[in-house]
């Protein structure tokens, strides 16, 4: 039941609500669709407010979201499923009110899923991209964690004051409000035909499609001979009788594409763009789709399989797996007429199919197949719009994977050019954290720790100007380099002025270029999304990814230092110097703050300079903090973290923490100064003498 609601308390008020409790079924994201209509239905009809400026566009994508999240619930969860929704209306001038959906399973303990599945998880986890399509659509969304449930909710604005109105939008729902009645009898007829057990039973498909509105016929034991192109492209809402003008069906197609398009655009995962797809075409289009994806080491892979009655999805899948479709060769993007698979308990009654090869930059890429019931041919109109939908498809799977590809180059260079992991220097807690501003823009930032011998051990925080991988060869450089010049016995001073002068050589230049080149033409592989890395005394927690960009950097800031134990408990004897980079800053026990080192030029610059070190004690206790610009500069409108000493205000605060949580606690400030993510590379490098 919806029940409107008065009178809210503070700036936030609760127009109108509605909950409803689902069963653990396969049925349970159809009945939470069926729910979120009606309850938009039921706020129209009522004249709620604000409820006639929910857009069509606002109620489908909540229809979608809540479908996703239910089916998370359900398959990871395995509980009964609480689903709510409320119209909360704003009390401040000029902020609309806002669509806020909620679905709660009763298994707090099971992990929300939304990344993708990793290699080695076990198979009833794999799949699912519920809460990366909420984030990719919601305005806001989050998980709340109680004591016996979970939930997660998004919230959606509504139009602004008018919008629905003038644009027409908002229709379809005042419509549906007029339609109730018949809608519940279509629900009440797509159960019985589903059967008691969710059979492979007809029923009646949501959205129109085994519906023929008055005027145009019914549908009886046998297939119909023809249908309208209007209803299928542009059905009509609740009883109106479908319009079948050219320019009717025209614009149903043209805004069916524009949503495709609007969804599919920046997808960068090729299941999600396979998924996508398939909830766009079922039940708009047909009444089921399968999408496979071509391999270059193996047989296609069947990505997707949707069926209008989520009950044969899988007795579908395990068809088709047995039936792929082999389009000819010559064919290429083109629709195809494609014989009805022999499996009626899948498919349902026969009807027509089309099989189209997924093109891009002319390059298959995979094959769709759709199917629709009741009908002898699909019409033209429909063919024709299949295709460019198809080639829209196409487009986004050919962005995915050229993503993937450079997300995987940067894998390759991240195993190469960082350590894996940290080695324990005696008497020292230390911790690293890097943060690459983005999947596939090879950062500039690099890290390492190294014993040098006789008791010395090396620490190296460094930032390559550019990105890339021309920053990325300068990295894999310098590294083996440093590490070779401090065995061989160089002092910290002397050791920058050789790398100086190794960076200044022309043959580095070509080397940069040429290996580059190198890399972009010949790293090929499968691939994935990059993170952050966190390295922790000789542990190793997540990962990271450095990939392609552009421009020749051999220019860099370095902070480069020794450590020398002085013996039990006197703690460590630090030589360091810093090229360029910002200063380093010393934590006592008591709170004080100091920096140490002074600035000198950057690296690569200048041929002829000297580099001077500086040494101090480190006693028990006390903590070295090293950063990149990443943290310094990080802006926030025209301030950056860094100004009026902010760092080390930061830094003071962190007395008796460990190694690990001062890196934290420094990260932590740094995303929270602004709204907006950082927009460099983030390394820190935290040395704790116990």
């Amino acid at each position: 039941m919806v029940l409107p609601v008065g009178g809210g308390v503070g700036p936030i008020r609760t127009s109108a609500s509605a909950r409803v409790s689902l069963p653990c079924s396969p049925l349970a994201a159809s009945a939470a669709r069926r729910f979120v209509r009606a309850a938009l239905a039921d706020w129209a009809a009522l004249e709620v407010p604000a409820a006639d400026r929910i857009t069509d566009q606002v109620a489908d994508e909540a229809v979608l979201l809540v479908s996703e999240l239910v089916t998370n619930a359900v398959v990871h969860a395995g509980t009964a499923v609480e689903v709510s929704c409320a119209l909360d209306v704003s009390d401040r001038e000029g902020e609309p009110p806002s669509l806020v959906v909620e679905v709660t399973d009763h298994h707090p303990t099971r992990v929300v899923r939304g990344d993708p599945p990793d290699a080695d998880e076990p198979p009833e986890y794999a799949g699912g991209h519920g809460l990366r399509l909420v984030s990719e659509i919601a305005e806001s969304w989050g998980t709340t964690y109680r004591r016996a449930t979970k939930s997660v909710w998004f919230q959606m604005a509504v139009a602004p004051t008018g919008q629905a109105a003038a644009g027409g939008m908002g229709s379809a729902f005042m419509d549906a409000a007029a339609a109730v009645d018949v809608g519940d009898a279509v629900d009440a007829a797509d159960a019985d035909a589903a059967g008691p057990d969710g059979g492979f039973g007809t029923g009646v498909v949501p959205g129109g499609l085994e519906s023929v509105p008055e005027g145009l016929g019914t549908v009886g034991e046998g297939r119909k001979e023809a249908i309208e192109a209007s209803e299928i492209v542009a059905p009509a809402q609740g009883l109106v009788p479908a319009r079948r003008d050219p320019e009717w069906i025209q614009r149903g197609a043209l805004s069916f594409l524009a949503e495709a398009s609007d969804l599919l655009a920046g997808q960068f995962d090729e299941d999600m763009v396979t998924s996508l797809a398939g909830q766009l075409l079922v039940p708009r289009l047909a009444d089921w789709c399968a999408i496979w994806l071509d391999s270059t080491s193996g047989p296609p892979r069947l990505a997707r399989v949707w069926h209008a009655s989520e009950g044969r999805i899988e007795g579908l899948r395990q068809v088709l797996e047995k039936e792929p479709p082999h389009v000819p060769t010559a064919v290429r993007g083109s629709a195809v007429e494609w014989p009805w698979p022999a499996d009626p308990a899948a498919y349902g009654p026969g009807g027509a199919a089309l099989a189209c090869r997924l093109v891009a930059g002319g390059r298959a890429l995979g094959t769709l197949l759709l199917g629709r019931a009741g009908l002898v041919r699909m019409p033209a109109e429909v063919v024709g719009l299949i295709e460019d939908f198809a080639r829209r498809v196409a487009l986004a799977l050919a962005s995915a994977r050229r993503y993937t590809r450079q997300a995987t180059i940067s894998r390759v260079l991240q195993r190469g050019l960082l350590p894996s992991v940290i080695p324990r220097i005696p008497g020292v807690e230390s911790a690293v954290v890097y943060e690459p501003t983005g999947e596939i823009s090879a950062g500039g930032d690099f890290y390492d720790v190294f014993p040098a011998g006789d008791g010395r051990w090396c620490f190296v925080l460094g930032d390559v100007c550019g990105n890339g991988p021309e920053a990325a060869v300068v990295t894999g450089l310098v590294r083996p380099w440093l590490r070779l010049l401090a065995r061989e016995g160089y002092g910290v001073g002397e050791v920058l002025d050789r790398l100086n002068q190794l960076l200044g050589e022309e043959a580095v230049e070509q080397a940069v270029e040429g290996a580059a080149e190198a890399v972009v033409a010949g790293v090929e592989a499968v691939g994935g999304p990059a993170g952050v890395v966190e390295l922790v005394d000789g542990g190793l927690v997540g990962g990271a990814g450095l990939s392609t960009g552009g421009g020749v950097a051999r220019f860099l800031s370095l902070l480069y230092g020794e450590l020398e134990p002085l013996g039990d408990g006197l703690g460590v004897r630090c030589t360091l110097a810093s090229a360029g980079h910002p200063l380093p800053l010393v934590l006592r026990p008591d709170g004080e703050v100091r920096t140490v080192a002074a600035p000198q030029i950057l690296l690569g610059v200048v041929d002829d300079v000297s580099y001077e070190s500086e040494s101090f004690d480190l006693t028990p206790g006390e903590t070295l903090l090293c950063v990149t610009d990443g943290v310094t500069e990080h802006r926030s409108g025209d301030r950056q973290f860094d100004d009026e000493d902010g760092l080390a205000a930061t830094f003071a605060l962190c007395g008796g923490l460990s190694a690990r949580q001062v890196a934290e606690r420094v990260r932590r400030a740094v995303d929270d100064f602004a709204a907006e993510p950082p927009d460099d590379d983030l390394a820190m490098l935290v040395l704790k003498v116990l």
